[in-house]
């Protein structure tokens, strides 16, 4: 294999996992013909042959693995390895051996190179000696791929003696004639079955989706991929909640690329009260020796769930539908936003997966806590109805889906603690659910957010009588308003905190100097404590700073640039940045703030107006 990742070894079969997740390849012993081992540069190379005509070669093992492995496959599954030499000498002529679909060069007693003849998707004669193969153009490919095999000639002397042939037949017609029995030739020409007009959200288009034996195609007016259904890992099947549409994922490893942009799903979007009838282009014969139990000679029904049943049948790949999850709604996922898009968020029985843009699937495996965060939005009372899912996964990558609608909070809430996942609360200091409960509840007075206090700090505010009240969160990386129930404007009290000292020194020379008393303290000395402002609920927020708004929409990103970096660390160089931008830059948060201004003013006057309200005689509510 290309890619990195574990190989086991146990009594039923072999197993190998990509490292980092994806797809998983498994062998179970029964299905295994021949196994082969070859030394290749700097490492030796496990081939496994399996029933159905597919080889496996994995490659970086160690000469000490030879033996040992040898010995463990020939006891448990009674198949003795065979060793293969390379060759290395560099010639291009040799000999053909065809065992089973793949087709070996040999030079002398050594494989020089080996071709899958299921790969080959065009085959012909190029006058009476040369046979030329064409092999399927694949889509999918490795990021460090850049290269592929497109079409190779064998020239077969009339003087061969391994294809015996005569004066109408000769032996490169021999050759030609055995490859097309094992090609995927005539699959590439007719498709099994074909939908027109499907709407592909990544990458985006409307496509011709063609499905063939071994691949489907995509073609659409700017794009056409072709991809091999090995590529393929799993389907997803996701209605949208309330939405006359539903979502079929296509997950590949590798994916298709487009340019330098890698694509690993493939997000369509069905019509989902359309039905359709298909007939599926494949013989009896083939349907019974091939297909048989798989696939139907037709299919009527929704457009979505023919589209998978024969792609799964063709595929082989398997289906993942949603699970146990319901939102308030009664829909399998919640709306949210991650990165600047919105979209939903689907809790699945081994993952997440948000759709459609970007697409981003995190299992369950990968995660190593969640936390659940506030929302905010600068004087908007309704984005308290809102909170953030911060998603950390074991390699230190963050997912941050924001925007959940707080009714959804307990659905969410139960099920990831149902699924025995580690859940952080907002400081991070625990994982039980009275501390996420008490973080996100209704009226929550008494807890203050750091991220605003960090704000209010690095504003130059150092102190406010009123607390932070309402559960809000950051928006997304583009940056949006957050709640601020309880931040004085930064500039004023700058510049309040400069006229009381201007007073406080002309008084000092008119009057004698008398010694100070310790502040905080009554006159005997004792210990005052200062007494808390009581907070009306139904004061008005204050109005924000240009510089809070600023801080807010870079927070993003600043931490997932810099995720090593201490929270002090980046309101820091929010603060740095601040200062160097031009007065131009500033504008779009200093618009922002003015707005924020007018309806703190507006409010304030009606507030002024109001007659007493007894704060101590309920709860605020949403």
């Amino acid at each position: 294999m290309q890619n990195p990742g574990q190989f086991k070894v146990h009594s039923g079969g072999l197993a190998w996992k990509r490292q980092g997740g994806g797809k998983t390849i498994e062998i179970d012993k029964a299905d295994v013909t021949s196994v082969t081992w070859m030394k290749v540069p700097r490492a030796y190379q496990l081939g496994v042959r399996i029933k159905d005509g597919l080889f496996y070669r994995f490659i970086g093992f160690r000469e000490q693995d030879v033996s040992s492995l040898t010995n463990f496959i020939q006891k448990n599954m009674g198949v003795t390895p065979d060793e293969k030499q390379l060759s290395v000498s560099g010639h291009n002529w040799g000999g053909i051996d065809i065992d089973g679909n793949m087709l070996t060069f040999m030079v002398g007693s050594k494989q020089a190179f080996e071709v899958s003849l299921p790969d080959v998707a065009q085959t012909q004669m190029q006058g009476k000696t040369d046979v030329l193969l064409e092999l399927h153009v694949d889509d999918t490919t490795g990021a460090n791929e850049k290269d592929s095999l497109m079409d190779l000639s064998f020239h077969v002397p009339t003087s061969n003696t391994q294809f015996v042939g005569d004066e109408n037949r000769p032996p490169a017609h021999i050759l030609w004639e055995t490859i097309l029995k094992f090609a995927d030739v005539g699959s590439s020409e007719e498709p099994v079955v074909t939908f027109d007009g499907i709407a592909i959200l990544t990458p985006r288009g409307r496509y011709s989706v063609e499905l063939h034996q071994s691949f489907l195609r995509l073609q659409g007016q700017a794009n056409d991929f072709k991809i091999q259904y090995s590529s393929i890992v799993r389907l997803f099947l996701l209605p949208k909640s309330n939405n006359p549409h539903t979502y079929v994922v296509i997950t590949l490893d590798p994916p298709i690329r487009k340019g330098q942009t890698l694509y690993p799903h493939i997000v369509i979007q069905f019509e989902t009260e359309v039905v359709v009838e298909r007939d599926l282009a494949l013989s009896k014969e083939l349907m019974a020796e091939k297909y048989k139990d798989r696939l139907e000679e037709s299919y009527k029904g929704l457009i979505h769930e023919v589209f998978t049943k024969v792609l799964r049948g063709l595929s082989g790949a398997k289906v993942t539908r949603p699970g146990s999850f319901r939102s308030c709604q009664d829909g399998y996922a919640v709306k949210s936003s991650l990165k600047a898009e919105d979209g939903l968020l689907y809790p699945l029985e081994k993952g997440f997966f948000f759709l459609p843009k970007p697409p981003t699937l995190v299992l369950h495996e990968e995660i190593e806590y969640v936390e659940f965060e506030r929302h905010g939005a600068g004087g908007a009372s309704m984005s308290a109805h809102y909170f953030d899912l911060l998603v950390k996964l074991k390699n230190d990558q963050e997912h941050l889906f924001r925007n959940i609608q707080r009714n959804e909070y307990h659905n969410l809430f139960n099920f990831i603690n149902g699924k025995n996942m580690k859940i952080m609360n907002l400081g991070g200091d625990g994982q039980g659910t009275s501390v996420v409960t008490d973080v996100l509840r209704d009226t929550d007075d008494d807890a203050v957010d750091p991220h605003l206090e960090r704000i209010k700090n690095q504003a130059g505010d150092e102190e406010s009588d009123e607390e932070d009240e309402d559960f809000v969160a950051d928006k997304d990386d583009s940056g949006s308003p957050t709640d601020d129930s309880g931040d004085e404007d930064s500039d004023a009290s700058d510049s309040g905190g400069e006229k009381e000292k201007s007073s406080k020194k002309e008084a000092s020379s008119s009057k004698p100097v008398q010694k100070r008393k310790p502040k905080g303290r009554d006159e005997d000395g004792t210990e005052k404590k200062k007494a808390k402002k009581k907070k009306d609920p139904n004061a008005p927020k204050r109005a924000m700073t240009p510089f809070m708004y600023f801080s807010m929409a870079e927070r993003g990103n600043m931490k997932s640039s810099n995720p090593d970096l201490p929270t002090t660390e980046i309101a820091k160089k929010l603060g740095e940045m601040w200062q160097k931008m031009s007065s131009e830059e500033k504008q779009p948060y200093i618009q922002q703030a003015q707005v924020d201004k007018k309806r703190y003013e507006k409010e304030s006057a009606v507030y002024r107006g109001e007659a007493p309200v007894d704060v101590d005689s309920g709860n605020e509510s949403d």
